[in-house]
C-alpha cells in the first residue's frame, strides 16, 4: 500500500504561483512513477503532469506546459508541482497519483494509488 497526502493548495490571484506537495508513505516510494491530475466542478478528471522514477523524464498537458513544473525528492518521498502564471481555468481539485512502474502516463486508470486532493482556486 502507498498513502499519498497532498498539500499546498489555496486561493491565489490570476498570475500568481503555488507549489503543491504530495507526501508518500508505505511501500518503497522510489519504485513509483508519479502523476498530477485535476478535476474542476462539472468536468472530467484530466492529466496535468507526470514524472518517472527516479525523475529523469517528465511530461505535461499542453495546457500547462511552460507554467507548471513537476519534480520529486526521493529522499523525502515527496513529489511537487510548481505552478506559475496561474489562470482562472486552472481552478480545480488537484490529485497526485502513484503508478507501480518506472514511467508515468496520461491515463488516470493506469495509476494504482491516489491522494485525497487539494483545492486550487484562481481568482480573476
Amino acid at each position: 500500500q502507498v498513502q499519498l497526502v497532498e498539500s499546498g493548495g489555496g486561493l491565489v490571484q490570476a498570475g500568481g504561483s503555488l507549489r503543491l506537495s504530495c507526501a508518500a508513505s508505505g511501500r518503497t516510494f522510489g519504485r513509483y512513477a508519479m502523476g498530477w491530475f485535476r478535476q474542476a466542478p462539472g468536468k472530467e478528471r484530466e492529466f496535468v503532469a507526470a514524472i518517472s522514477w527516479p525523475g529523469a523524464s517528465t511530461r505535461y498537458a499542453d495546457s500547462v506546459k511552460g507554467r507548471f513544473t513537476i519534480s520529486r525528492d526521493n529522499a523525502k518521498n515527496t513529489v511537487y508541482l510548481q505552478m506559475i502564471s496561474l489562470k482562472p481555468e486552472d481552478t480545480a481539485a488537484y490529485y497526485c497519483a502513484a503508478r507501480f512502474t518506472n514511467y508515468g502516463t496520461t491515463a488516470g486508470y493506469e495509476y494504482d494509488y491516489w491522494g485525497q486532493g487539494t483545492q486550487v482556486t484562481v481568482s480573476s
